[in-house]
């Protein structure tokens, strides 16, 4: 299993995986990620990192149900949406029974992700980009903040997100 995120600090506590980062952005993510998928071979993925929330309170566990790309409107259809890999997202919601699992929303900007109660910036660009390779799989989001708080519970969400991850086997 190859973990992807964003940043550094999102795979600071790490442990067991190999990883790569994405950078920030559905752009950026959904190319580091082809890039990624072409010289590793991964057989799954595993997208993590933080995330905004309407509703749920900071640090809970969210697994995608899909990522929806919420940047991109159009009167033709456009590919807004990606499911993770069910076989995949049910091993690790048996890991991580506690885990919400929601849509999530993805923008380029913060505040951007429409009507999802969950918001982060990569998920639909990864998770397009590993459909795409016919690579397994799954975006798993700790909740750093509410929409509209100031204060971004980081540090936090970043340890949690360390200790979700060590609950995992090996995909």
């Amino acid at each position: 299993m190859l973990v992807i995120a964003a940043t550094e600090r999102e795979l600071a506590h790490v442990r067991r995986f190999e990883t790569h980062v994405c950078g920030l952005g559905p752009v950026e993510a959904a190319i580091s990620t082809a890039r990624a998928l072409a010289e590793r071979a991964p057989s799954s993925v595993l997208h993590v990192g933080i995330a905004g929330a309407r509703s749920l309170e900071p640090l809970s566990v969210v697994l995608g149900s899909e990522a929806i790309y919420c940047d991109i409107e159009a009167r033709i259809p456009v590919v807004d949406r990606v499911a993770p890999d069910a076989v995949l997202l049910e091993h690790v919601h048996a890991a991580l029974p506690d885990a919400h699992v929601l849509p999530i929303g993805t923008s380029a900007a913060v505040g951007g992700a429409g009507s999802c109660d969950v918001e982060a910036m990569e998920g639909f660009g990864v998770l397009r980009a590993c459909a795409t390779a016919g690579v397994a799989a799954v975006e798993l989001r700790i909740v750093s903040n509410r929409f509209g708080e100031t204060e971004w519970r980081f540090e936090e969400a970043f340890e949690r997100l360390g200790a979700a991850l060590d609950r995992l086997d090996v995909v």
